[in-house]
């Protein structure tokens, strides 16, 4: 067990400066209108440090510099943008212990997971697509022996990025990566909720990229979110967040005619077929561990998988040792690597999530287990901590049917595999999915039947660089990672040569 300090207190390996302004033209610029806000941390729901206050007028600033920067940016040869983001990955590489802690401290999630997972996800992103960017190939097409159509990919300028809170880092390396390959200049706007740890990380890696590249813009989804997405200034705007933000962001876009990648809500099916509970051998053991996914970063997560579907010739046994493994989840400080389950990342998510443990409760669902705020002393009072919670119910509650962003999950059986498959395609979203069985046929056919752009087989929570990642339905539009990615970052121009000197004969 290690348990790090919180920054900025001794023997602490990372610290927070006591105010961040915005990242602007390769600088830090004070926000035009003078006004910060303060960010708490999780842990113990105190200020840690002051904000900028994000405006119209620090977006448009920012939005000068991305413009300035852009033309330069995206004629540097690819080969020297994909060798800044190996020196960027090798920067986080060489710091990664102190970005785990950072983020830990401003989201609440445990540093196991930031340590082992978030960040070096996000090293990954900035290595793969620099790879991708290597390899990527325009294409040329003989269309007859005097005609010739080549195709070029060109970066689109200027691009708007807005991220969650719920993976500060990972979101950020998901967006800038292909974006910054591509030879785009950037304006990312973090969370309000977690606006601090992007810093920290541009105190490692600016200097790494000409100034103006990138540029974030701190502050409130109206104040800052809202001028960025609809300014006719940017090319692209890509949001991760709730469905509702999203609509929003597509009214915005629409005005300029400018593209959208939107990476959505999603309530997650987790289908578990009577053949897991076969035998008792790893196998089981690891489809016990994928039901307490769930909790994984706290429920706050887009794919958690909120609904577990359990066939009915093995619920009782499957449901009583998935209460007893969830019940195993050790909660505790998120800088403790013995934690499992930290802190909700801000007091208004701990609400919503207590919200619905009453609302499932007023519906008829029964709390197999947890459903407790857990209030703690010490360094850890006032933090925002909550019980992993399982519940038992029906496919048509609202714990079922609506996002939580919780360590909540509702529990209903299924007879077999078509009605498996009318309740895992039964809600309004289809980002995520989880199906577990020995047969592989069965986890063809399901994963074939079900609604969501990602349908993990025998596994969850996986997050390649080199695996497509979005949704159906309203979990969005486009895909995140792979190298598809590119071109969602770039035009496409074609350049139609005829090499005959002979005229058509029309006129």
């Amino acid at each position: 067990m290690t348990r790090y300090a919180a920054p900025g207190t001794d023997g602490a390996i990372v610290s927070y400066a006591s105010r961040y302004d915005h990242w602007i033209g390769g600088a830090y610029v004070p926000p035009a209108r003078g006004q910060y806000f303060e960010n708490p941390s999780p842990v113990d729901g105190r200020p840690f440090t002051e904000i900028a206050r994000g405006t119209a007028e620090d977006v448009e600033r920012a939005l000068d510099a991305a413009h300035a920067a852009a033309p330069a940016w995206g004629r540097t040869a690819p080969g020297e943008r994909a060798g800044i983001l190996l020196r960027i990955a090798d920067r986080m590489e060489a710091r990664l212990e102190e970005l785990a802690v950072a983020e830990s401290w401003e989201n609440g999630k445990p540093v196991r997971e930031t340590l082992a997972a978030d960040i070096p996800l996000a090293i990954d992103h900035f290595r793969y697509f620099a790879g991708a960017l290597r390899a990527q190939e325009g294409s040329l097409s003989e269309l007859d022996d005097d005609t010739v159509a080549y195709h070029f990919h060109e970066p689109l300028g200027v691009v708007a990025q807005i991220i969650p809170w719920n993976f500060p880092l990972l979101m950020a390396a998901w967006k800038l990566a292909p974006a910054l390959a591509a030879g785009n200049a950037v304006v990312l706007k973090p969370a309000e909720q977690t606006p601090a740890s992007i810093h920290v990380w541009l105190d490692l890696v600016a200097d790494l990229l000409p100034p103006g590249v990138l540029n974030v813009v701190n502050g409130f989804g109206v104040e800052a979110g809202k001028p960025l997405a609809s300014s006719p200034r940017v090319a692209k705007i890509s949001f991760t967040g709730e469905t509702t933000t999203g609509r929003l962001i597509m009214q915005y876009a629409s005005e300029n005619i400018r593209p959208v990648t939107l990476e959505l809500g999603g309530k997650s099916p987790n289908i578990f077929f009577d053949d897991v509970w076969a035998a008792d051998d790893d196998f089981r053991d690891k489809a016990l561990e994928g039901f307490t996914m769930f909790a994984l970063n706290q429920g706050e997560v887009c794919t958690c998988p909120s609904r577990a579907l359990i066939q009915r010739g093995h619920y009782g046994e499957f449901l009583d040792a998935a209460v007893a493994r969830t019940e195993r989840i050790v909660p505790g400080h998120p800088l403790d690597t013995d934690t499992m389950i930290g802190a909700q990342a801000s007091n208004d998510q701990l609400e919503k999530i207590l919200s619905y443990v009453d609302i499932g409760q007023q519906e008829g669902a029964k709390i197999l287990t947890g459903g407790q705020r857990i209030e703690y002393g010490g360094d850890m009072a006032g933090g925002y901590y909550v019980q992993p919670t399982v519940f038992e119910g029906d496919n048509r509650m609202r714990i079922f049917q609506e996002e939580i962003f919780g360590p909540v999950v509702a529990v209903t059986s299924f007879t077999d595999f078509e009605d498996a498959m009318t309740t895992a395609n039964d809600t309004l979203y289809g980002l995520g999915a989880g199906v577990w069985t020995r047969d592989i046929n069965t986890a063809y056919r399901a994963g074939r039947a079900i609604q969501a752009g990602r349908v993990w087989t025998n596994c969850y929570h996986a997050y390649p660089a080199h695996a497509a990642f979005g949704g159906y339905k309203q979990s969005g539009i486009g895909r995140e990672t792979h190298r598809m990615m590119l071109e969602h970052y770039q035009q496409t121009k074609n350049l139609l040569v005829s090499y005959s000197p002979k005229k058509l004969g029309f006129f």
